[in-house]
């Protein structure tokens, strides 16, 4: 998928994304506020969802957050994030990173794919999302998987594992483990969190 303006003079935005990625849970519920607001002023706006991997060797088994935190940021950092309940409040958002279980991201984004086949793919990733930051569910567990694929009326079909591959390779080059990379008309956001005001102002520019 390209970038950019598409025909009758939509603004295409898409969103670089990881399901275990809190700025990318942010990023994903204002471009999704931007878009609708935009189009409510009478301009045409496309979101388009591409799957990114911050950790693509993580294990599928997966491990609380607080332990992979503890491990690579020290004790205390640990503990500050585990207890953090601010973030994501003014997006009206609940993050609850003690009960984040992570893990392997490759079965969401497929599940995300799959879902979108039947137009369901902001549903199903908004699902994954809450999930991951609020719920503590394991986003690599099959039966969790077909449980929310349920939920949002998604069919588990067909087999789109080659093309997950072929796209997590073309958007290898372009992720960053530090947040979301956002491209509004195929130029990139100037930083990993913009407001939403700032995102409809990118909408508006972007000629949608």
């Amino acid at each position: 998928m390209s970038g950019g303006p598409v025909a009758g003079g939509v603004t295409r935005v898409e969103l670089v994304h990881d399901f275990v990625c809190a700025r990318s849970y942010l990023a994903f519920t204002r471009l999704r506020r931007a878009v609708q607001r935009r189009r409510a002023e009478g301009g045409a706006a496309e979101l388009v969802l591409r799957p990114y991997q911050i950790r693509p060797q993580a294990p599928a088994e997966g491990e609380p957050l607080f332990e992979v935190h503890r491990r690579e940021r020290g004790e205390e950092a640990a503990r500050a994030i585990r207890a953090d309940r601010t973030l994501g409040t003014a997006d009206g958002l609940a993050f609850r990173f003690d009960r984040a279980v992570f893990t392997n991201t490759y079965a969401a984004h497929h599940l995300t794919a799959q879902a979108a086949t039947q137009d369901r793919a902001q549903a199903m990733a908004a699902r994954l999302f809450r999930a991951y930051f609020t719920d503590g569910l394991h986003l690599a567990d099959p039966a969790v998987l077909a449980r929310l694929a349920a939920e949002e009326g998604v069919r588990q079909e067909p087999d789109l594992r080659g093309r997950l591959d072929a796209e997590l390779a073309r958007t290898r080059p372009l992720g960053s483990e530090s947040g979301p990379v956002l491209l509004v008309a195929g130029r990139r956001v100037l930083h990993e969190e913009p407001t939403e005001t700032e995102l409809l102002d990118c909408l508006r520019e972007g000629g949608g």
